[in-house]
């Protein structure tokens, strides 16, 4: 009978409570939770990332295209400028790190340590007409902000489309 499968909880006319870890349900679902945590181990994504691991760690990015200059802005929370390496290409602009959290917590009888980390990788398209010589970097309060002027007579190239009502 499925009332049989059901955790005493939740049958509020049954006692004494029975413990979550004798319920089935309770220990596949543990079951199936480690399970998926062993398959995504080590790979750059994983469902917990968010609770274990910066595994899948992406820093948001802002881009503003001005007549005079090109600005990236990326939010690195946590992160110290030593752990950013901001490249640049003929049309790209590549910004990568590496996030690592250590915690230790030492008490009477016990000692606890937990380590996280993870790395990320943004390659972010850039128009055409910027000067590579003029690129300025600054890291502040965990805001990544690339400035990158344009070529002297460059302007942003905008085309008007006409749309055609169907």
């Amino acid at each position: 009978m499925i009332r049989n499968l059901l955790p005493t909880v939740w049958r509020r006319s049954e006692s004494p409570l029975r413990r979550a870890e004798d319920n089935p349900f309770f220990t596949l679902h543990r079951e199936m939770n480690q399970m998926f945590d062993d398959f995504f181990r080590g790979l750059e994504v994983s469902p917990a990332a968010g609770t274990r691991s910066w595994g899948s760690f992406s820093p948001s990015v802002d881009v503003r295209e001005g007549e005079k200059e090109v600005t990236v802005k990326a939010e690195l929370p946590g992160m110290e400028e030593k752990d950013i390496e901001v490249s640049l290409t003929d049309d790209a602009l590549t910004i990568s790190g590496e996030k690592r959290d250590e915690k230790e917590e030492k008490g009477k009888g016990y000692w606890q340590r937990e380590t996280s980390f993870g790395s990320f990788r943004r390659v972010i398209a850039l128009p055409e007409g910027l000067n590579r010589e003029k690129v300025d970097a600054r890291f502040k309060n965990g805001v990544l902000t690339v400035t990158l002027a344009r070529l002297e007579g460059a302007k942003a190239k905008e085309q008007r489309i006409a749309i055609k009502a169907e």
